[in-house]
C-alpha cells in the first residue's frame, strides 16, 4: 500500500497580488521538498478539474455562479472578495483543481488503491463557508472530499481533523448540523476568524480545542489527546481527512503558535493510528495554510513522511536529516 501525492500547476496561476501571504510560491517550496529522494515512493498524479456538480454538494448554486461571475478576462486584473481573498483569472481552474485532487485522494483511498492521500493544492478551503468566500479560500475542500465519499463511496461517518493555526469556520459552518460529520480542530484564539471556542459544538458532532498565543508543542499535544482524539474515537470514522495548515509553526507570519516538525509528525501519526482502528487506514490530508516557505517545507516533509510510513513505505524525518 502506497501514499498517493496529488498536485498540479494549474495551482500556480492563483495569484491575488504583490506581497499576498497566500502565494504561489508555497506550492513551489513544497514540490522542491517533496522531490527529495526519500519521497521517491509516493504515488504521483496530477490533479483532476473538479465538477461544477461537486462545488454543489456544499454551496449554493448562486454562490458558484458568483465566483464564476467574477473571474477576470484580463490577466493582469485582481478582483477583491474580500479584505483578504481575492480572484484573478487562473483562479477558477486553480480552485477546481484542488477540489478534483480532494476527489481523486477520496476515490483512491476508499476503493483501497492506496492507503492514503496527500494533495498540495491551492487555494486553500477551510474558511469557504456555504456562501462565502474568505480568510484566502474560495471553495471547502475538506467539506466537499466528505460528501463527495458519502455520496459515492457509503462513508457512513467522515471526519475532518484540522491543525491550522487559524479556525476552520467554514468547515464547521457547513457541518454544523450534521451528526455524521465531525469536526475538530487545533487553533490559536483569540486570531482570525474568531471563531472556534469551546462552547461551539454543533448537534455534538463539533470539537474545538482553542490555544493561546505562544503555546507550543506541549499544550498542542495536550489539547489533541484530551479533546479531540477521544471524540475522533468515539465518533469511529469510516474516513478521517486532515485539513494540514502548517502556519501554526514557530516561525509562521501570520500566527503565534510555537509549534515545530516534530509536532506535526506526532499528530499525523496520531490520526493515522485511529485511521488504522476505525477505518483501515483510509486518510486523506489537504493542505491548507504555512505561510513561513521553510517551515512549511519542513513541516509538510515530516507529515508526508508519517503518511507514508503509516503504509510502512518509509520514516517520517526532513530531508537531510538522519
Amino acid at each position: 500500500m502506497t501514499t498517493l501525492y496529488i498536485t498540479h500547476e494549474d495551482c500556480l496561476g492563483h495569484d491575488m497580488g504583490y506581497g499576498h501571504p497566500e502565494r504561489p510560491d508555497r506550492l513551489r517550496a513544497v514540490w522542491k521538498v517533496l522531490s527529495d529522494p526519500m519521497f521517491e515512493g509516493l504515488k504521483r498524479e496530477e490533479a483532476p478539474l473538479g465538477r461544477r456538480s461537486s462545488l454543489l454538494l456544499v454551496h449554493p448554486e448562486a454562490y458558484v455562479a458568483m465566483i464564476e461571475r467574477a473571474i477576470p478576462e484580463d490577466d493582469e486584473r485582481v478582483v477583491p472578495l474580500d479584505g483578504d481573498t481575492s480572484v484573478c483569472r487562473g483562479s477558477l481552474t486553480a480552485a477546481l483543481r484542488a477540489v478534483g485532487a480532494a476527489e481523486r485522494a477520496v476515490d483512491a483511498v476508499m476503493t483501497g488503491e492506496v492507503r492514503n492521500a496527500f494533495c498540495a493544492t491551492r487555494p486553500p478551503g477551510h474558511h469557504a463557508e456555504s456562501a462565502r468566500a474568505m480568510g484566502f479560500c474560495l471553495f471547502s475542500n475538506a467539506a466537499i472530499a466528505a460528501h463527495h465519499a458519502r455520496r459515492h463511496h457509503g462513508a457512513e461517518r467522515v471526519a475532518v481533523v484540522d491543525f491550522d493555526v487559524h479556525h476552520g469556520n467554514g468547515t464547521q459552518e457547513i457541518f454544523w448540523s450534521d451528526k455524521d460529520l465531525f469536526y475538530g480542530s487545533t487553533h490559536q484564539m483569540p486570531l482570525y476568524p474568531g471563531s472556534g471556542a469551546l462552547s461551539e459544538t454543533g448537534v455534538g458532532n463539533i470539537f474545538n480545542a482553542p490555544l493561546r498565543s505562544g503555546d507550543g508543542g506541549e499544550q498542542f499535544r495536550a489539547a489533541v489527546e484530551s479533546r479531540i482524539l477521544p471524540a475522533l474515537h468515539d465518533f469511529g470514522p469510516d474516513l478521517v481527512i486532515i485539513s494540514a495548515g502548517f502556519d501554526a509553526h514557530r516561525d509562521d507570519p501570520l500566527g503565534g503558535l510555537e509549534l515545530v516538525e516534530a509536532d506535526f509528525a506526532w499528530v499525523t501519526d496520531a490520526l493515522a493510528q485511529v485511521a488504522e482502528r476505525h477505518c483501515r487506514g483510509r486518510v486523506v490530508s489537504l493542505l491548507e495554510g504555512g505561510y513561513d516557505l521553510r517551515g512549511l517545507a519542513r513541516s509538510t516533509a515530516v507529515h508526508v513522511g508519517m503518511l507514508m510510513a503509516a503504509g510502512g513505505e518509509a520514516e517520517g524525518r526532513v530531508p537531510g536529516e538522519g
